[in-house]
Protein backbone atom coordinates (compact mmCIF):
# COMPACT_ATOMS: atom_id res chain seq x y z
CA UNK A 1 0.00 0.00 0.00
CA UNK A 2 3.03 2.48 0.47
CA UNK A 3 4.67 2.17 -2.41
CA UNK A 4 0.99 2.37 -4.16
CA UNK A 5 0.61 6.00 -2.44
CA UNK A 6 3.61 6.72 -3.47
CA UNK A 7 2.90 6.36 -7.03
CA UNK A 8 -0.57 7.78 -6.27
CA UNK A 9 1.47 11.01 -5.30
CA UNK A 10 3.34 11.15 -8.49
CA UNK A 11 0.39 10.46 -10.31
CA UNK A 12 -1.32 13.29 -8.47
CA UNK A 13 2.05 15.86 -8.99
CA UNK A 14 1.96 14.95 -12.33
CA UNK A 15 -1.83 16.01 -12.80
CA UNK A 16 -1.77 18.77 -10.94
CA UNK A 17 1.68 20.03 -12.58
CA UNK A 18 -0.28 19.89 -16.14
CA UNK A 19 -3.24 21.71 -14.94
CA UNK A 20 -0.51 24.50 -13.86
CA UNK A 21 1.18 24.42 -16.86
CA UNK A 22 -1.46 24.50 -19.43
CA UNK A 23 -3.91 26.67 -17.00
CA UNK A 24 -1.70 29.67 -17.55
CA UNK A 25 -0.98 28.81 -20.85
CA UNK A 26 -2.25 30.40 -24.18
CA UNK A 27 -3.85 27.46 -25.48
CA UNK A 28 -6.73 27.54 -27.56
CA UNK A 29 -8.94 24.22 -25.08
CA UNK A 30 -8.45 25.57 -21.65
CA UNK A 31 -7.05 23.05 -18.99
CA UNK A 32 -9.64 20.32 -17.43
CA UNK A 33 -8.30 19.23 -14.07
CA UNK A 34 -11.31 16.36 -14.09
CA UNK A 35 -9.96 15.30 -17.45
CA UNK A 36 -6.35 15.60 -16.94
CA UNK A 37 -6.53 13.61 -13.80
CA UNK A 38 -8.60 10.79 -15.33
CA UNK A 39 -6.80 10.14 -18.07
CA UNK A 40 -3.51 10.25 -16.17
CA UNK A 41 -5.48 7.82 -13.73
CA UNK A 42 -6.13 5.27 -16.96
CA UNK A 43 -2.17 5.29 -17.87
CA UNK A 44 -1.62 3.74 -14.27
CA UNK A 45 -4.95 2.09 -14.19
CA UNK A 46 -2.84 -1.43 -13.32
CA UNK A 47 -1.00 -0.19 -10.79
CA UNK A 48 -2.90 1.89 -8.24
CA UNK A 49 -5.41 0.22 -6.56
CA UNK A 50 -5.91 3.24 -4.08
CA UNK A 51 -7.63 5.60 -7.27
CA UNK A 52 -9.91 7.42 -4.20
CA UNK A 53 -6.33 8.41 -2.87
CA UNK A 54 -5.12 10.32 -6.21
CA UNK A 55 -8.65 11.95 -6.65
CA UNK A 56 -8.04 13.62 -2.38
CA UNK A 57 -4.93 14.73 -2.75
CA UNK A 58 -5.42 16.34 -6.60
CA UNK A 59 -8.98 17.83 -5.27
CA UNK A 60 -7.44 19.06 -2.03
CA UNK A 61 -5.12 20.50 -3.33
CA UNK A 62 -6.65 22.23 -5.95
CA UNK A 63 -9.80 23.54 -3.94
CA UNK A 64 -7.13 24.47 -0.77
CA UNK A 65 -4.37 26.17 -3.08
CA UNK A 66 -4.80 29.75 -1.92
CA UNK A 67 -4.78 28.94 1.71
CA UNK A 68 -1.72 26.33 0.93
CA UNK A 69 0.10 29.31 -0.75
CA UNK A 70 -0.80 31.46 2.07
CA UNK A 71 0.66 28.38 4.45
CA UNK A 72 3.83 28.16 1.77
CA UNK A 73 4.71 32.26 1.69
CA UNK A 74 5.83 32.52 5.29
CA UNK A 75 7.92 29.34 5.27
CA UNK A 76 9.65 30.62 2.23
CA UNK A 77 10.42 34.50 2.59
CA UNK A 78 12.99 34.97 0.44
CA UNK A 79 11.05 33.00 -2.29
CA UNK A 80 7.65 34.74 -2.96
CA UNK A 81 5.18 31.75 -4.00
CA UNK A 82 4.87 32.60 -7.68
CA UNK A 83 8.87 32.56 -8.38
CA UNK A 84 9.06 29.08 -6.71
CA UNK A 85 9.52 26.61 -9.35
CA UNK A 86 6.69 25.37 -10.65
CA UNK A 87 7.55 21.72 -10.12
CA UNK A 88 8.85 22.44 -6.46
CA UNK A 89 5.86 24.40 -6.15
CA UNK A 90 3.61 21.40 -6.76
CA UNK A 91 5.41 19.71 -4.66
CA UNK A 92 4.87 21.50 -1.88
CA UNK A 93 1.28 22.41 -2.20
CA UNK A 94 0.74 17.99 -2.05
CA UNK A 95 2.74 18.28 0.97
CA UNK A 96 1.54 21.09 3.13
CA UNK A 97 -2.03 19.07 1.91
CA UNK A 98 -0.66 16.47 3.45
CA UNK A 99 0.81 17.64 6.74
CA UNK A 100 -1.66 20.50 7.73
CA UNK A 101 -5.16 20.15 6.28
CA UNK A 102 -5.83 16.44 5.59
CA UNK A 103 -3.14 14.91 8.18
CA UNK A 104 -4.06 11.09 7.60
CA UNK A 105 -0.24 10.64 7.83
CA UNK A 106 2.09 10.93 10.15
CA UNK A 107 4.36 14.37 9.37
CA UNK A 108 7.34 12.80 8.93
CA UNK A 109 5.81 10.36 6.33
CA UNK A 110 4.27 13.75 4.70
CA UNK A 111 7.58 15.42 4.49
CA UNK A 112 9.37 12.36 3.29
CA UNK A 113 7.44 11.98 0.10
CA UNK A 114 7.29 15.46 -0.37
CA UNK A 115 11.06 14.97 -0.09
CA UNK A 116 11.46 11.75 -2.47
CA UNK A 117 9.56 13.82 -5.03
CA UNK A 118 11.47 16.50 -5.21
CA UNK A 119 14.57 14.35 -5.58
CA UNK A 120 13.17 12.50 -8.49
CA UNK A 121 11.52 15.55 -10.13
CA UNK A 122 12.85 18.65 -9.00
CA UNK A 123 16.14 19.96 -9.73
CA UNK A 124 19.69 19.80 -7.82
CA UNK A 125 18.43 21.57 -4.32
CA UNK A 126 14.79 20.96 -3.96
CA UNK A 127 15.02 18.04 -1.86
CA UNK A 128 16.73 20.51 0.52
CA UNK A 129 14.56 23.40 0.04
CA UNK A 130 11.03 21.20 0.09
CA UNK A 131 12.42 19.90 3.06
CA UNK A 132 13.28 22.96 4.84
CA UNK A 133 10.25 24.72 3.76
CA UNK A 134 7.87 21.74 4.96
CA UNK A 135 10.27 21.52 8.17
CA UNK A 136 9.38 24.64 9.18
CA UNK A 137 6.01 24.81 8.58
CA UNK A 138 5.62 21.51 10.71
CA UNK A 139 7.41 23.33 12.94
CA UNK A 140 5.38 26.61 13.27
CA UNK A 141 2.09 24.09 13.38
CA UNK A 142 -0.09 24.17 16.54
CA UNK A 143 0.25 20.18 16.13
CA UNK A 144 4.01 20.06 16.25
CA UNK A 145 5.46 17.87 18.79
CA UNK A 146 8.81 17.46 19.10
CA UNK A 147 10.69 14.30 19.72
CA UNK A 148 12.40 13.33 22.73
CA UNK A 149 15.67 13.95 22.84
CA UNK A 150 17.82 11.02 22.86
CA UNK A 151 19.37 10.59 26.10
CA UNK A 152 23.11 11.45 26.30
CA UNK A 153 25.45 8.50 26.19
CA UNK A 154 27.01 7.73 29.95
CA UNK A 155 31.18 8.45 29.49
CA UNK A 156 33.26 6.02 29.20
Amino acid sequence: MASNRHLGRIVAMQTLYEFDFRHGADVEEPADLAKILERNLAEFSNSIEDTNFVEDVVDGVHRHETDIDDIIGPAAPEWPVDQIAKIDKIILRIGVYELMIKRDVPPKVAINEAVELAKAFGGENSSKFVNGVLGTIYRKSNFYEPEEEPSAKPAK
